[in-house]
This record gives structure tokens, sequence and C-alpha cells, in this order.
């Protein structure tokens, strides 16, 4: 080999080092590697940034957008209420779990989708009673499973189908994948299930539940026209909040205290909960509940663009001693108390008539100049935003699964590419306000999107210093003549590379190779790059093997020994199926 196919090897070597034995970040990583290969005059600079056109990425990108207007609507939550229900069983509720999130990971970006419910399943499953880490790596597993159905499933899928592209002038469909997705789907569901008492660890969070002394007093309304109507609490899901409980039931003046289960809402009815503020939050969001207080829809602006703070009521605050209605907090300071915390007691009564103390904890709505103006004044000792607390726009909820829905057809159908109907999606999302512009730029992945793309420029140096060529000799001659057995190799270098690094940056890496052994062979590259797909798609083993399992990683309360333990057969079980069957679907 030349000497430049030396220093990519040794470069990619110490990537892998890096990448695997510290904590730095695999974007950071990679576009150093980048910069060393352009200066060393390796790769030029329409090589090194290439991966920046990608088609693949672009729709990434995109699809974060899409998602992002479905999370903003209360899309999700709605889909995700009526889909996890109330399961009676561990087994129950990870299968509850594991369908819905395997099916939505089919035609979403599946990092996203983890990142969505991450938060709701925690909640879930302390509202069940369930072990949190018996929740959060089947869900990383069904979301990474599910994405192996459609091209559109994973990022992965993405790259690998546009580096086809660029090589051969033709792709995949959307569903062609799913000859071998679905039983390779299947596979893993029924072993996570069957397994799921000796895969899946009982762990506590490295931050697990802590008693908070700020427990709030919220009154909320039943819409008269709202979906809760005629419900039972349990059915609505104000049962077993967690942090929270329904206290009473204010109706036509009528208290009914220690409400059962079974009762049914009715319009107009005031319901008073007490709990820790991430109760509140949620209830803020719930549809079908409005604030008692009517003052939240006299401030300026949709209820979406403001946010909920913490403020702490100091012995300076002008209004002390004085109601929150005589007080004229809105008025004063252009914001709404929604609950009040006063040293674990439950107040009792209409929010305005709350008489206010010093060292109060109010939870207000407010506009975004509220910290601003607000942060040095001496009216509070403390001001605090929470986070992710706007209130959803429901109204927009079904506009915005029409539009997920417009997408999948337009590309299934063909009469749009993959990239152009996830562009179009993310652009009807912001045109229709579904998402806000800055919320769209938010919810994007950079580091996820520099990570792929920077791959490209070190695939790139592989196959111009002919290290690709002579990995795929190596591995020609290890597997035999077989095409099947070299298909085999394929597969297990592209699913060590994932171990490692990356599975989009392994996916590219690993291409030129694959395309290298299928020139060799004569055989078509199609059968490879699918291997490809699948081994750097269903990565189990390792947390930082796929991103969705380092993002359950602390909220699961995790090991490292944990994935080990629960992804090697996962890992096994995904590539028996999916070796079987790419050669029986897809001819060399």
């Amino acid at each position: 080999m030349p000497i430049e196919a030396w220093f990519t090897a040794a470069l990619i070597l110490g990537m892998l080092a890096v990448l695997s034995l510290s904590r730095a970040a695999p974007d950071l990583v990679f576009i150093g590697s980048v910069i060393l290969l352009l200066l060393a005059g390796i790769i030029s600079p329409a090589q090194a940034f290439s991966g920046f056109a990608n088609q693949g990425v672009i729709t990434v990108g995109a699809l974060y957008v899409v998602v992002a207007g479905l999370r903003e609507t209360g899309g999700i939550q709605w889909v995700g209420h009526r889909l996890l229900g109330q399961p009676r069983s561990l087994r129950r509720a990870q299968l509850r779990l594991t369908a819905p999130v395997a099916f939505a990971s089919a035609f979403l970006n599946n990092t996203p989708v983890v990142g969505m419910l991450i938060p709701a399943v925690s909640d879930w499953a302390r509202k069940l009673r369930f072990p949190v880490s018996r929740l959060m790596m089947p869900l990383s597993f069904a979301a990474i499973l599910g994405g192996t159905i459609t091209v559109i499933g994973t990022s992965t899928n993405l790259v690998v189908n546009g580096l086809l592209i660029e090589r051969t002038g033709t792709g995949l469909n959307l569903f062609d994948l799913a000859w071998v997705g679905v039983p390779v789907t299947l596979a893993g569901l029924a072993l996570m299930l069957v397994g799921n008492r000796w895969l899946f660890p009982d762990r506590r969070p490295a931050i697990g539940d802590i008693d908070d002394p700020r427990e709030y007093t919220l009154e909320m309304l039943v819409d008269p026209n709202g979906p809760l109507v005629g419900q039972s609490i349990e059915a609505a899901g104000l049962r077993n909040l967690p942090g929270g409980f329904l206290m009473e039931i204010d109706r036509d003046g009528t208290l009914l205290p220690a409400v059962s289960p079974q009762e049914r809402l009715r319009g107009g009815d005031r319901l008073i909960f007490v709990g820790v503020v991430d109760s509140m939050v949620d209830l803020q969001k719930m549809r079908g509940l409005s604030p008692a207080t009517h003052q939240v829809f006299k401030l300026d602006g949709h209820r979406a663009d403001r946010a909920l703070l913490e403020v702490v009521v100091s012995d300076t605050c002008p209004i002390v001693g004085e109601t929150i209605r005589d007080g004229r907090f809105r008025n004063r300071y252009n914001a709404v108390v929604i609950a009040v915390a006063r040293n674990g007691e439950r107040l009792r009564g209409k929010i305005g008539e709350i008489r206010l103390r010093a060292g109060d904890t109010l939870l207000v709505e407010a506009g975004p100049a509220f910290l601003a103006q607000n942060r040095n004044r001496r009216d509070f000792f403390l001001i605090s935003q929470i986070d992710g607390s706007a209130t959803p726009r429901h109204e927009r909820a079904l506009l915005a699964l029409t539009i997920l829905v417009a997408m999948v057809a337009a590309a299934t159908a063909g009469l749009l590419s993959m990239l152009e109907a996830a562009l179009a999606a993310a652009a009807l999302m912001v045109v229709t306000r579904c998402v806000t512009l800055e919320t769209a730029r938010a919810s994007i992945d950079w580091p996820v999107l520099f990570t792929i793309a920077a791959a490209f420029g070190v695939g790139a140096a592989m196959e111009s210093t002919g290290l690709a060529q002579t990995l795929a000799h190596g591995i020609t001659g290890l597997a035999g003549p077989h095409p099947w057995a070299q298909l085999a190799m394929v597969y297990l270098a592209t699913a060590l590379f994932t171990a490692l690094i990356t599975n989009n940056a392994a996916a590219v890496l690993m291409f030129p190779i694959a395309f290298a052994v299928a020139s060799d062979l004569g055989a078509s590259p199609i059968p490879f790059a699918i291997a490809i797909m699948f081994a750097a798609s269903a990565s189990f083993a390792t947390p930082f093997g796929y991103q969705t399992n380092l993002m359950v990683y602390g909220p699961g309360g995790y090991r490292f020994t944990d994935y080990l333990r629960a992804g090697i057969p996962m890992n096994l079980a995904t590539a028996a199926v999916a070796l079987v069957l790419i050669p029986l679907v897809w001819s060399w």
C-alpha cells in the first residue's frame, strides 16, 4: 500500500480508539480527521465536504423538522396515549411499547422518535410502577428494529441508499427492505418479549425519583367539547400521576373528595390536583384540560409561544399580603399564576383568592420577555424557566398527522423522491405553523448530521488511497470464493465497526469496501449494500454503537455490561435472519 493508505489506516485506527476509549464527541473526531486528510493532500475539498450535499443527509435533517411538528402539536403524545394504555403486566407493557415504536420507526427517523418518547416512557413507567430500566432498552431496540423495515426508517438506510444512487444511478424503493426487515423485526421483538427477564436488568436511574418539597395545588377545567368528557378518571390518564394526584372535583359547587377511578368526567368539572412541578407541567399539556383561571387567555400572543416559570416571592414584593387577584398580578407582570406551592401545604380555594406570602413558589405562565424583564427585580428571589413546558398546539395535531401521512404516501407511490417528500413535509410543518421556524432549527441534531457528512470524507480517503481495495481483497481471501461467505464477512466487519463507532460512520466506511468486493466477484452490489444497512442499523451490543442506545443509557440507569448481555443475543438473532433472507430476496 502507498504511504497515503497507511496514513489513512492509522488515522481510522486512531479514530476507533478515541471513540471507544473516551467520551470525545463523534462529530469533532470525524471533522478533525477529515481536516487532517485534507491538509495531508489525500482528499480534495470537494471530497472532504461531499457528504453535506448527499441527499440522505439532507433527508435526515428534514425528518427532524417533521418530527418536531408532530411533537409541538401534541400529535405524538395523542398517539402515544392511545397506543400505550394501561397494561397490567410488564410483558404487556413491553409489547404495548415496542410494537408501535417499531411501526413508527419504519416511517420516521428513529433517533428523534426515541428522543421524544424517553420522557413519556419515564412517566409511564412511574405511573405503572414498573422499573424504567425494563422499558428504556426495549424502547431503543424496538426503534432500531423498526428502522430496518423501510429506506427512511433510519439515517443509515438513507445514507447507504444515497451512496448506491451515486455509484449505480439507481436506489431502493421505500418498502424494498421490508422483505428482510419485517422478519428481522418480528424475530427481535419475539426475543425481547420471551427473554425480557434475562435480557434486561432491573436498575435504578442515576437520577432517581426525589421527593420535591414544592408541592403545588393546581386547578384545571374539563373542556365541555373536549375528548375527556364522558371518560372515567382512569381512562383519561388522570390516575397515578407521577408525583401528583387528583385531590377532589368541584362539580357545580359540590365537592367530590376521594374521587373513584371509575368516576366519569363532565364538561365544566373543576379538577384540583396536588403534586410536583413535572406533574403540573404534564397536566398543562393534556388535551381536553385548560387552566381554571381564564387570565391565561388574556395574555398577548398564542399559548404555544409562552413558557412556564417557577418564581419565589420575596419579602419586598409589593403584593405580599394581598390576593393574586387584588394584587393585579397579570397586569403588573404580564404573567398569570397557574399554581402555588407553600411549604408542602395544600392550599384551598381558587387561585385568584390565594393571599401571597414571602417564600411562596409560584408556577406562572408568561411570554419570552418575562425572564429578562424580572431577572434582576427585587420582587422575586429566584426565577427559573421550565424546559419543554410550552403548551402544544392541539388544534393543529390533525394537520401535522395529515402531513406525515401525505409524506409517506407520496414517497410510497413514487410521486416524489424521499428527499422531495421529506423537504415538502418539513416546509409544510413550518408554513402551517405546526412548528415555529426557531423550534424547527433547534430540533435538528446538527452533531449527528456533521458526523454523517464528515464520514463521507473519510470514506473517500479509503477509496482514493486504495485502502478499501486492499481490505476488500483481505475479506475475499478470508471468506473464500463463495459469495454468501463474503456477504457474511461484510456483515460481520460492518457490525464490528458499528459496535465501536457510530452506525452511520461505519456504513460509510464499509460501503467502498463492499462495492469493491462485489466488483471482484462480478456480482450485484445491492445485496452487499443491504447487508451494510442491516449490520449498521441492527446494533445492540454497545451503548455507543447506535445513538438511541446512548440516549437511553442515563435515563435507564444502565451499565456497559447490560448492553453486552442483551445486545449480543439480539445481534446474533437479527444477523442470522438477515443473512439467510438477503440472498433469497436479491440475486447476486
